[in-house]
């Protein structure tokens, strides 16, 4: 479990594709030092294994499931990527709570500078939106942001310039990828609601929801 507030930029030493999946090597200072052998890190949103810890460079098994439902596969040596340590019991949860699955991967289709914010739409598939509403948490390349509005196929958050400083947002072009996790929470309920027994009884609350913009 995460919590979507990145705490370092790491950089990929090499990446070795062999057969259905692959081999990662992120270079990191803050988050090597404290980690070991078998911790979980996200990367970019994605959580992986640490399976190898050497001056630095933390390396990871890439399975083909991970590579066909993130853009993890499209890094390159040298790309700059967000990491955060796992969460753990002591540590305060400043953002919101992230597994590090990622639900779909979406593109940056608009960026546009306000004052010292910058606004970015992302689109993604309608399986993915049907989860985001206004005003809720998504990760998005493993980063807790809140999003602002909605359209059809879209989703806009705003990037304040400490997360742009610290995060690899700011240097997103665009039509770059970007991983997206709804929050899970929304997900569970949506799961609840939209049960045999709710939608038989319920009809008025999936309405008032509905048109509430929570499904």
């Amino acid at each position: 479990m995460f919590t979507g507030i990145v705490q370092e930029m790491g950089r990929v030493s090499g990446i070795d594709k062999k057969g259905g999946g692959s081999h990662l090597g992120i270079l990191s200072g803050q988050v090597a030092r404290t980690a070991d052998i078998g911790d979980s890190i996200s990367v970019n949103g994605v959580c992986l294994t640490i399976t190898s810890l050497q001056h630095g460079i933390m390396l990871f098994d890439l399975s083909a499931e991970t590579l066909k439902t993130s853009n993890i596969g499209q890094l390159k040596e040298g790309d700059r990527v967000n990491l955060e340590p796992a969460l753990r019991p002591s540590d305060r949860l400043g953002g919101h709570f992230v597994t590090g699955h990622i639900d779909g991967v979406g593109s940056i289709k608009h960026k546009n500078r306000i004052g010292n914010t910058i606004e970015v739409k992302i689109g993604t598939t309608e399986e993915v939106m049907k989860y985001i509403v206004k005003k809720g948490s998504i990760a998005i390349d493993g980063i807790s942001l809140t999003v602002v509005d909605l359209a059809k196929g879209s989703f806009t958050v705003v990037i304040i310039p400490h997360t742009e400083n610290i995060t690899t947002i700011g240097q997103k072009g665009i039509s770059d990828s970007v991983n997206l996790e709804v929050d899970i929470l929304g997900k569970y309920v949506a799961k609840f609601l939209h049960t045999p027994a709710m939608d038989r009884k319920d009809d008025n609350l999936l309405t008032v929801l509905g048109k509430s913009g929570f499904l």
